[in-house]
């Protein structure tokens, strides 16, 4: 059975700085394109940053560029986000998620065809 299982949410003032870590077990997902969505209450769920299989190429949304990182360790098969100058505008549901796909994420997560989706870790910055 596969999952994606994230870690790493939590409460934390404007400002300050939370890790999401996301593991997958199942399968190796080496050769996946692996990335982070999120969904505050009543908005869509929107792709926040993705990463290639080799960690080379990398997204970010505008809103995150300097702030957010992204990063994978294929030993591992886990997949983290470095989130830095926290602002409570990033308070969401934040959700891993594995495709094959390099490209098309925002459509494929639309369509539900992304493959492989977290259970979601909640983030919650206060001012």
């Amino acid at each position: 059975q596969v999952q994606l299982v994230e870690s790493g949410g939590g409460l934390v003032q404007a400002g300050g700085s939370l890790r999401l870590s996301c593991t997958a077990s199942g399968r190796t997902f080496s050769t996946y394109t692996m990335g982070w969505f999120r969904q505050a209450p009543g908005e869509e769920r929107e792709l926040v940053a993705r990463i290639s299989w080799n960690g080379r190429d990398t997204f970010y949304v505008d809103s995150v560029k300097g702030r957010f990182t992204i990063s994978r360790d294929n030993a591992k098969n886990t997949v983290y986000l470095q989130m830095n100058s926290l602002k409570p505008n990033d308070t969401a549901v934040y959700y891993c998620a594995a495709d094959p796909k390099a490209t098309g994420w925002a459509a494929l997560s639309r369509r539900g065809e992304l493959h492989y989706w977290g259970q979601g870790t909640q983030v919650t910055v206060s001012s």
